[in-house]
Parts: C-alpha cells; sequence; structure tokens
C-alpha cells in the first residue's frame, strides 16, 4: 500500500478554502467585511508569491472565531461545505482519489488551512485522514491561536513524519498532488510528485524536472 498525498485548495477543490470562509465570516457579520477581505487578499497575494507568514494569516484569519465554540462554529462550517465548496471541487480531483482507492492506497490530504475547514471538506471528498493546521480551544471554546507545527512549506514535511512514525508508513511509492510552490519541499520527498494547475514556479520547476503537470476541472 502506497500513499496518496493531496493538498486541498487550488488542488482539489477551485478556491481557497480559508479564503472563501473568510468571505462567508464577513457575510454572517462576524467582520468589518470590506476591510477584512481586503486585508484577507494582501495576504493571499503574499502567499501566492511564496511571501507569506503563515503565523500572521492564521492570527488574523482566526480572530473572528476566537470566544466562539467549537460547536457554534462547525454548526456553521457544514452547510457552507455543502453550499460554497461541493460545487468547485475538481471532478478530475475525485476521479484521481477514486483510481488510488481502486489502486489499495491510503488516501491523505494535508493542508495549510485550519482543521475546522479541512476536516468537513475531507470528509464531503469521502478522505478519512487529513493534517492541517491545528486550532487551540480551552474547555470547547476557541482561543484564536493554534498549536503545534503548521502545516505549511517545511512544516508539511514535519507533521508528516511524525504521522508516518505515528501510523508506521512510509513514504516509499508516495505520490503527492499540489499547485502551489509552497509545496515544493514535499513534492521534492515523494517518489512521484504530481503538478496540478500549478502556479508558474511550480510549473517552471516540475517541467525542468521532468515531473508530470496536469489540468485538472
Amino acid at each position: 500500500m502506497a500513499l496518496a498525498i493531496f493538498d486541498l485548495d487550488e488542488t482539489l477543490i477551485h478556491g481557497d478554502c480559508a479564503s472563501l470562509w473568510s468571505e462567508q465570516m464577513a457575510r454572517l457579520g462576524w467582520v468589518d467585511g470590506e476591510a477584512f477581505l481586503r486585508r484577507d487578499q494582501q495576504l493571499m497575494e503574499a502567499y501566492g508569491k511564496g511571501h507569506l507568514r503563515m503565523e500572521e494569516y492564521m492570527a488574523f484569519s482566526l480572530e473572528p472565531i476566537a470566544g466562539r465554540t467549537l460547536e457554534e462554529v462547525s454548526h456553521l462550517v457544514e452547510p457552507w461545505v455543502e453550499d460554497v465548496i461541493e460545487p468547485i471541487i475538481f471532478g478530475d480531483a475525485c476521479r484521481c482519489i477514486a483510481e488510488h482507492r481502486q489502486r489499495g492506497d491510503r488516501i491523505l490530504i494535508i493542508s495549510a488551512s485550519g482543521n475546522h475547514l479541512v476536516g468537513p471538506i475531507a470528509a464531503r471528498l469521502g478522505v478519512d485522514e487529513f493534517l492541517a493546521i491545528e486550532l487551540e480551544a480551552h474547555n470547547g471554546v476557541y482561543t484564536g491561536s493554534t498549536h503545534g507545527v503548521l502545516t505549511y512549506r517545511e512544516g508539511k514535511i514535519t507533521r508528516l513524519m511524525a504521522w508516518l512514525d505515528q501510523e508506521q508508513e512510509n513514504l516509499e511509492g508516495a505520490s503527492f498532488y499540489s499547485d502551489s510552490r509552497n509545496d515544493l519541499p514535499l513534492l521534492m520527498k515523494v517518489d512521484h510528485p504530481y503538478a496540478v494547475n500549478p502556479d508558474p514556479a511550480l510549473r517552471e520547476h516540475a517541467q525542468a524536472n521532468g515531473w508530470p503537470v496536469v489540468a485538472w476541472s
């Protein structure tokens, strides 16, 4: 059994779930919509260029849920996944997951978004196992902070290696699918890297190294 690892945002779905959730929080009135979304866009542009400090983005994006219960947030995330995320899931991504599953591969999503979003989206995709940025909560209430290593850039490798040890797994024959230059550290670590709808930097690297470049829609 080999691992089939997938990034989430702009790889399995046509969009970034964190930014889409920011738009939802604006609709809910949890934030000053115009100013919050403008800042979100600025930070996501930095992400696209490989310049984002993920700690800064998470502190910003989690502030509106600080003091809210896990149940309150989950109650609102579930219909949002159905209404907003499900329509933008790539059909080609679902077929790829199904092909790996038919081969007996173990499916894992690893994302630089928060686990409050990644978990429900993974479930909608029929994927049981995922690694995401862990949100801190005390007594069932979100603090607005994260804990542990963030699943971003090299942090994805750190978290994945810990998971492999825990699960008594390894990366032999593993595949990893991603759209982003930020995932180059992990793409270079697996036997079968795939550039999915890649950004320019990843496309250039993939073509220079003979990696498959695939277009999902």
